[in-house]
Formats: C-alpha cells, sequence, structure tokens
C-alpha cells in the first residue's frame, strides 16, 4: 500500500509531472482558439473532492494534489520546436519511476520492429508461452515516449507475466495520424514475420494511446490484416472533437491540472486537422464495429472528463456485440494505475483485471 504518509514534496514534485503525462484529457472549444493556444496555462484545482467511498491511501492522495500547479507553456499546433522543448522539460521528470522499474527487474531490449523503434520488456523469470502485449503510451500524440513510460509498461510487464512491446511512435505534429498508426500496423505486421499469429498478440494503451489502439486496429480491419485476440484501454481518448458530455461537467473533478480547452485543441490539431478529426481512425468513437473488433476491457474513473469517452465507446462496442467490460472505479482520475496512485487499492485492483481480461483471451 501506498503510505498515507507520503512526504510533501515528493507530492509536489510528483504532481508536476502527472500534469504532464495526463492533460491529453482536455476540454476543447474552437479550433480558432486553438491557433493561439500559446498562452500561459493554469489550473485552479484547490477544490478537488475527497469521496469517503474510496481507499483511505487514495483520499490521502487526492488530498496532496491539493495545491496550486505551476504555470506552463502550451505550444501551438503548428509548432514542433515548441512540443520538443516541451517533451525535453517533462520527460526526465518521469525518470522518477524508475526505482519501482529497477525493483521489478525487467529484461529491456531496445530495437526495431517494422522500422519503428521500440522497447521490448520481458519480465523477471520470463518464460515464453507464445504471447505478446504491444503498448501504446499516452501523451497527446504529442508528448512523452516509450522510454519515458516505462513505468507503466514495465508494471503491466510484472504483473501480466507478459512479453510487452512498447512502441516509440512518431509525435505530432511532425507525424499526423495517418503516418503514426501506419507505424502501429508496421510493429503488428513485423511481430507477425517473428511467427506470432493475431490469436497470440493483445493491445494495451492509456489515454491518448487507448485512441491509438482503437483507431490502428479499426485500420487493420478495414484492410483486411485481421485484428488483435483482445484490447485493454485505460481512460482512452476516443473523441478528440470534445463532445461527451463529461468534457464539460466534470472539467474541474479530475485533480490533474492543465485540463484546459486551449490545450487539448492544441493537441488534437497537431495530430489532426479538424475535418479529420471525425474519422474514426482519429476518434474511434464514431467507428462502425458491426464488422468485427476484439473483446475489450476500458478502465476509467468518476472524476475524469474522458469519462464520457470510455462510456460511449462502451455503448458503440456494445450494441454492435462485441464483447466489452466498462470497468469503473469510484473517486479515481485519469489512467490512476499508475504514478500517483500506483498500488493503492484501487489501482491493484484494476491491474488485476487487467491481468485476468488477457488471460481470458489470450489464453495463457
Amino acid at each position: 500500500m501506498m503510505k498515507a504518509t507520503l512526504d510533501a514534496t515528493v507530492i509536489t514534485i510528483l504532481f508536476s509531472l502527472l500534469t504532464y503525462v495526463l492533460f491529453m484529457s482536455l476540454q476543447p472549444f474552437s479550433f480558432v482558439q486553438a491557433q493561439n493556444a500559446t498562452d500561459n496555462i493554469q489550473a485552479n484545482k484547490s477544490e478537488i473532492s475527497i469521496p469517503s467511498t474510496i481507499s483511505k491511501e487514495s483520499q490521502e492522495i487526492l488530498k496532496s494534489l491539493r495545491i496550486n500547479p505551476p504555470t506552463f507553456v502550451a505550444p501551438g499546433p503548428d509548432d514542433p520546436k515548441g512540443w520538443q522543448k516541451l517533451n525535453q522539460q517533462i520527460s526526465p521528470l518521469l525518470q522518477m519511476a524508475q526505482p519501482a522499474v529497477d525493483s521489478y527487474h525487467p529484461n529491456i531490449t531496445v530495437t526495431e520492429l517494422g522500422d519503428v523503434n521500440v522497447l521490448d520488456i520481458r519480465p523477471r523469470d520470463w518464460r515464453d508461452n507464445g504471447k505478446v502485449l504491444v503498448y501504446l503510451h499516452g501523451g497527446g500524440y504529442t508528448l512523452l515516449s516509450a522510454n519515458s513510460t516505462l513505468g507503466t509498461a514495465a508494471t503491466v510487464a510484472n504483473s501480466t507475466g507478459l512479453r510487452v512491446i512498447s512502441v516509440d511512435y512518431s509525435l505530432a505534429p511532425s507525424s499526423k495520424w495517418n503516418q503514426t498508426i501506419d507505424e502501429v500496423i508496421s510493429v503488428i505486421q513485423a511481430l507477425k514475420e517473428q511467427g506470432y499469429s493475431l490469436d497470440d498478440i493483445a493491445m494495451y494503451g492509456d489515454s491518448a494511446g487507448g485512441g491509438l489502439v482503437a483507431g490502428s486496429v479499426l485500420k487493420m480491419r478495414d484492410e483486411g490484416l485481421g485484428i488483435p485476440a483482445a484490447l485493454v484501454l485505460w481512460s482512452p481518448w476516443v473523441d478528440l472533437t470534445g463532445m461527451g458530455d463529461t468534457f464539460f461537467t466534470l472539467k474541474n473533478a479530475d485533480p490533474l491540472p492543465l485540463l484546459t480547452p486551449r490545450l487539448l485543441l492544441a493537441y488534437a490539431a497537431a495530430y489532426a486537422n479538424p475535418s479529420d478529426q471525425k474519422n474514426p481512425y482519429v476518434s474511434p468513437v464514431y467507428g462502425n464495429f458491426s464488422s468485427g473488433f476484439p473483446p475489450t476491457l476500458i478502465q476509467c474513473g468518476t472524476k475524469e472528463v474522458l469519462l464520457s469517452d470510455s462510456v460511449r465507446l462502451y455503448q458503440a462496442l456494445d450494441q454492435a456485440g462485441i464483447p466489452v467490460k466498462l470497468d469503473i472505479y469510484e473517486g479515481m482520475p485519469h489512467v490512476f494505475q499508475t504514478y500517483f496512485f500506483h498500488n493503492t487499492t484501487e489501482s491493484d485492483m484494476a491491474i488485476s483485471k487487467t491481468n485476468d481480461f488477457l488471460r481470458k483471451y489470450l489464453g495463457y
């Protein structure tokens, strides 16, 4: 269990880094505003509700987040140097997860699959069962990397015992949605060339990575390439147009700062032109799932602005007859399974259910 007495300084630093990891779940306004999205952005999160219905350790963590977040500059959607600079600022912060990674003692190899950079992560005492899990990280399509999100990939590798391939896909605005999705598909094709069948491949992603998983699978299906055995989506961002109800009703509920209209539009516009943002490969919630889709586990929390994305995707899959489970956690924010809430009751439960779901559909 994470102790309720975490040092305030450590919490403050972690809060700053998680600000960046999770600020892909923001509320959009108009595209015109996005073109000027270089303003200083600061969110007021001093009045976060602390529900008594969650674990004591999670209550204490939420209390620790009642601080004034720092002010950052959001680059414009057509400012690659600005995004690169921001990425350089935040990526080192995520190395604070390194002690947790070290405690798992994974075997990590930097390599390429399908001419795409990946991390090949094999848990301690790994035994080849012929199964593989492909991970796509979050970061609003513009930030972070396979290396900076190693804490998440290593945690899942350790809990499932699976070989995890973390894809270091190209970031927007230098890479638009069609190029990024093609990179993901290239990795899957390369795994098939290594001898894996699609029945032995599952995929998971968090936030923007969850949307990228779903969009890539839709394109694979449409191009006759088949679909993987199962998907796990943590707090998936699957509607870049920001039409979900909770983009408005929960915009102040998530304890993570920078959940602002301008920044989300900067992410979305950097990744896809407004005219493309309802394309199902970009915003999978608008997809047609009647032609098939893998069994899917969707996990999210009641505090996050992306709750509507999860609910709407669940309904779309369920109406198409796809095996799908919507697993919602009381009082939890965006991507609570790792970082802040890692090793809390809620995180442990969610990761355990992830493991159970993958075992069921991968058959290991």
